[in-house]
Order: structure tokens, then sequence, then C-alpha cells
């Protein structure tokens, strides 16, 4: 939800100005005209806030996290299923890996993102040239020192996005000459990294810690800096595709980036006071739904959302979520992302995040629930039926924030990189217990009974997996893959497991053909386990659901190239890494190269 600091009014002279200096068609599709001159906007704090402002606006709306970055782009992976179906020349192109360079998936994001970096670039040049930077009141200074250090975070973001999804881009660290043609060569990723590495150490000095700040989480504060430098640390110090030949690599100096951003999590973890893990997973997740701050900072960095705008707010919970079908209370929502049906049987029974991560219910025009069988699955930390006050209608815009980075997640990377650095350190499983304890509800037995961290490759293979269990549906697994090196692996061994399930093989020869259930109140109630098989008949009382009987061959042979499943063109070799740059980037910038496999 937009906060106070996102509702200033902008004028149009203004927004003209910030979209206009430094336009070029061919990567920011900008108008260069202007009414206020560079000098005027950067003559005041005010002026300054609104060109930040306009530098912020670019994370929302639906060609970034509202919907492509967040809801297309990281699917498919080992846990979710990104719009099921045949590739096509939209949204499942992307998720079946089969994505071409006219995509409108594929360039309208990269071009906004670059639209992003331009204006945060505009702000880093112009407020440290501001008089009132060096010679203003106390009060002036530091709110100016704070911008140019949200400014630097930004342009971060935008780049890495570029990054992660693209590898090798043009990497622009000054505005546009709108003189001049905007044809800039790629830059090599690790160039990149490594100054956006030192531009975050330089930020964190400059932006406040929230409680001196008095900011809420959708406001880049010092803790969202060590966050995201952390974050591109790991990047840096991971594996990555080369964009010519496709040849996946990890840099020879990988630690030195993994020190990094152990260094950064621990700073993070001892100051307690300003982000901690919330007791409550399923608290941390409802605040989203409710559109409230939840109680413990968790959230380091959210992306505001609002005004029911393709511009301005996100598709959580109407893209994804479960399926809701013209429900006179909740409205209507499409339900998009479902789960690979292992991802489900990753869960251990009495992991409280399944049934918060996952939904196997969809609601109907009676507003009651009904169970789904194992194969539609959808998605469950952002629904529309959880949202407060209630929608109803087929409006799909919810206002629901975008989480960017979360204390867990500073917690794992702590753990990944100390076990990295040093082992399976005592200071390396607490992190992690810390985070799966929670998952268990605070069962500190549960959580650690048969869990292996006695070396330094066991302690990985469960950080691994703690990874999946802790971050669906949350655009993060894909990344996580890529940077590990273990994309193309984990997808085959992911569609050797559903075999196994279809056939009924052990680990899944328990998993039941058939569930049932009834509805109490509206609500699902399941009448068996989930993880015993099923009954010789139907319980009294309940409707039957195909459950592992949905996982035909057929659903498994759809997996496979040119089929319609899980990943369906996904081809090792092939490049498949990395997304095709925009073909109109390539015919008007002859210094950018395609990547390789496209």
């Amino acid at each position: 939800m937009k906060p106070a600091f996102f509702r200033s009014t902008l004028s149009a002279a203004a927004l003209t100005l910030l979209l206009g200096i430094g336009g070029c068609k061919d990567y920011l599709e900008a108008d260069p005209d202007a009414y206020y001159t560079t000098e005027q906007i950067f003559s005041s704090v005010s002026g300054a806030t609104t060109a930040v402002i306009t530098a912020y606006d670019l994370l929302s709306g639906d060609r970034t996290y509202g919907t492509r970055l967040n809801l297309y782009y990281p699917y498919d992976t080992d846990e979710l299923i990104g719009a099921p179906g045949a590739a096509n020349a939209g949204n499942r192109g992307l998720s079946r890996y089969k994505a071409q360079p006219t995509n409108p998936e594929i360039v309208n994001p990269w071009g906004d993102l670059y639209s992003g970096v331009e204006k945060a670039n505009i702000c880093i040049k112009n407020i440290p040239q501001m008089a009132l930077y060096r010679n203003g009141t106390a009060a002036d200074t530091a709110a100016l020192h704070r911008l140019h250090g949200e400014a630097l975070t930004l342009r971060a973001q935008y780049l890495y996005e570029l990054i992660r999804n693209w590898g090798d881009v043009p990497a622009p660290l000054t505005p546009t000459d709108p003189s001049k043609s905007f044809q800039l060569p790629s830059v090599d990723r690790n160039v990149t990294l490594d100054t956006l590495i030192a531009n975050l150490g330089k930020a964190q000095k400059l932006v406040p810690w929230r409680s001196k700040a008095g900011a809420v989480n959708e406001r880049i504060t010092k803790g969202a800096v060590k966050a995201l430098r952390a974050r591109l640390a790991l990047q840096r110090g991971g594996y990555s595709a080369n964009a010519t030949t496709g040849q996946i690599t990890r840099p020879a100096d990988y630690l030195t980036y993994y020190r990094i951003a152990q260094v950064e999590c621990a700073e993070l973890m001892r100051n307690r006071g300003e982000h901690t893990l919330n007791t409550s997973f399923y608290d941390l997740f409802k605040s989203f739904n409710e559109q409230r701050r939840e109680s413990a900072n968790e959230v380091i960095f959210e992306v505001a959302m609002g005004g029911s705008s393709a511009t301005a707010d996100s598709k959580l919970g109407y893209y994804d979520g479960p399926r809701l079908n013209t429900s006179p209370i909740f409205g209507s929502s499409q339900g998009s992302i479902v789960a690979v049906p292992t991802y489900f049987y990753a869960f251990d029974s009495t992991d409280v995040r399944r049934d918060i991560t996952l939904t196997p219910y969809t609601i109907g025009s009676n507003n009651n629930q009904a169970g789904t069988s194992l194969a539609v699955i959808t998605t469950g930390k952002f629904r529309r039926d959880w949202r407060v006050p209630a929608l109803p209608g087929s409006g799909n815009y919810l206002g629901y924030n975008w989480p960017l980075i979360r204390f867990a997640d500073v917690l794992l990377m702590f753990a990944e990189a100390e076990n990295e650095l040093n082992g399976p350190t005592s200071a390396a499983r607490t992190a992690l217990l810390e985070v799966r304890t929670r998952g268990f509800g605070g069962n500190a037995t549960r959580a650690a009974a048969g869990l292996d961290l006695s070396s330094k490759d066991a302690f990985f293979t469960a950080l691994k997996k703690e990874r999946l269990l802790e971050f669906g549906g949350e655009g993060i697994r894909k990344y996580d893959l890529l940077r590990w090196g273990q994309l193309a692996s984990q997808l085959a061994a992911t569609k050797a497991e559903l075999a196994k399930m279809q056939l009924a093989q052990a680990p899944y020869n328990t998993v039941p053909q058939y569930m049932y259930f009834r509805v109490v109140n509206t609500q699902v109630q399941w009448a068996r386990s989930f993880y015993r098989p099923s009954p010789a008949a139907t319980p009294s009382g309940t409707t039957r659901v195909d459950w592992r009987q949905a996982i035909t061959a057929a659903y498994i042979t759809n997996t496979r190239p040119g089929g319609t499943g899980l990943a369906a063109d996904f081809e090792p070799g092939k490049g498949k890494e990395l997304m095709p740059i925009p073909q109109s980037t390539l015919d008007t910038d002859p210094n950018v190269k395609q990547n390789f496999g496209y």
C-alpha cells in the first residue's frame, strides 16, 4: 500500500522532466521535452524528493514487480509452474523456457528497468551537486544524503534484476545525454556487480536505520541496503551462464564475495532491534493480505503498490493465489501459478508453512471452498479471500505489496555464506534452525529431527531445501538454482521424481490416489491424511477428488520438450538459463549481442 512518502503530488512538469532527461526511445521510451530545468528540480529537498519518488515508481506496476518480474519471470522451477499450458508468445513462453526476443513480456520489463536506472542516475548525479547537500541545515543535509543513498540502492536493484535475467547487459552509470545516441555495449556482469557492491557500501553510510528514520518497509533504510548488498555479493560469487557459449562457471574469487555477504548479514543479525524473525509465519503473510505492517519488522524492503492501475499496482492475489470463481464476497481471481506436485510433499506434515504457501482449494460462486487435485494446487501467500477489506467483483488489482527481501533471507544467506567459508559452524546451524523452527511452529525438537548438518555438503543440501520451503512463491527459487549452477539438474531431478509419483514408487508409495473432503462453515475440511493411502470406499458425507490419480502418464509426458508441463521446453546446454535480449534493442544498438541459444 502506497505510504505517505509516495503520496506527494507530482507536478506534470516535474514528471515530464524526470521522464525526459536523457530519455532514449530505444531503451526508455521517454519524452525529451521538459518544462523545468534540472537545476530547478534539484534546488530544494522537496524537488529532490520528488525525483527519487519517480525512481521508486518503476518498481511497481504490471511491467515490473506488479506482475511480470515476480509472477512471470521466476517460473518454472522445482516449486511452481507458471500458467500451465503450451509455450506461447507471452507469459507461457517465459515459464516453458521458450521465450523469443520479440515477446512483449521480454521487451516491456527490459524497458521499464532501464527507465528505473535512468531515473536513479539522474538523482545520483544531481543530488550531491546541490548546495544544500554540503551547506544546508543539518536536517536538509541529512535528508539529501538519505535520498542519495536511496537512489544508489534503487539503481543497484534495477541492474541486479537485469543481470540475473539477461546476464551481461549495458550498465549506464550516468544519465543519458539526449544529444547522443544511446548505444552502450554490454558489460561483464561481474564488473557491474563489483561496481554495485561498492556503491551499496557507500549507500549504507548515507541512509539511516529504520528506527532513526520513522520509516515503513516501502522506503529504503540501512537494513535494506545491507541485505541487498549481501544478495548481490552471493550473486557475484555464484555460477552464471556465459552469454556467448552458454557455459556455466563460477569465478575463482567467489569466496571474497561470500565474505561480504557473511559480514553484512552478521551485522543485520546483531541489530535485532531493527529487523528480526516474526514468530508467526501466518501473521507475516496475513499482513500483506490485510495491508498492514507486520509485527516484527521481518520485511526489510517491500515494493509499495496501490491505485488500482497497471502502472502503480500489483496483481498479487489475483494472478496467483487460489482460484476464485466469481464469489459474491471475495470476487474472482485467475490462480494461474500452480505447485509442482512433488513440492507439496517436500514439506513435512507438521510444517506450518505448507498450508500458507499452497492452497488445495478453489472458491465458487456460493462462497464455499472446494478441494482440488494434486495437479492444480495453487500458491497461497497472497490470496484474494484473505484480503481486508474484502474486494468483490472482477477488479484485478488488490493493492498487495511485494516483499523484495525479509529477515529470513538474511539468516539463510548468513548460514550459506558461513558454511561455504568455514563449514557447518555453530553460528551457521543456529541461523538455519531459527528459520526452520519457526516453520515448525516453534517446535525446535521437531525442526531438528532427522536433519543432517554434520558436513559442509550435508549442510548445503539442508539449506537448499530450507530455502525451497521458506520462500515458495516469492520469486527466489529460480535465481537460487541459477547462482548455484543447478537449474538444469534440479529440473531433471524433479521430472524424475514426478515419474516416481505417477507410478506410486517410494517415497511416494503412501501418497493417496484420491482425497476426500467435506465443507464445514464454507471451509474445506479434508477427511483423511495426505500421507496415507486411499481407503477402499469413499468416507460417508465426503466428496472425492483425484489426488495422485491426477498425475497421469500424459501429465508426465507433458513435462518433456514440446509438451505443456513443467519447464517443457528447457534444454540443458542450450542457453535457456538467460532470457533473450529484446530484438528492438539489438536492432538499434549494434554494441549489444544476443545471448547464446537465441
